[in-house]
């Protein structure tokens, strides 16, 4: 390993250790750090789609148009009939999502 590649190492253990910063704040995007309760397959909108692991505004808007042409929600798992769902994805932000 180079002397480049150990500073750098360095430099993300000293950032990942710092007391009183939590990791969500500088790990991923501000949007997904908000993201504090569960969201409602059955109301979200697509801004509150996107704050999922995963989901773009193209995802996003896939699952409105499924909930608009086949009613609400009965479950998660009626994610996976959705274009561009699959399981992988699902697993990402299943513990994210609720269906009321």
């Amino acid at each position: 390993m180079s002397r480049r590649h150990r500073w750098f190492w360095v430099v993300v253990c000293a950032v990942a250790f710092v007391p009183g910063v939590p990791i969500s704040t500088w790990a991923g995007s501000p949007a997904r750090a908000e993201l504090q309760a569960p969201v409602n397959l059955n109301t979200a909108g697509v801004a509150e789609l996107v704050r999922l692991p995963g989901v773009g505004e193209k995802i996003a808007r896939a699952i409105l148009d499924y909930r608009d042409q086949n009613g609400p929600f009965r479950s998660v798992d009626d994610l996976l009939a959705v274009k561009g769902i699959g399981e992988k994805k699902l697993q990402k932000f299943r513990e994210l999502v609720v269906v009321e």
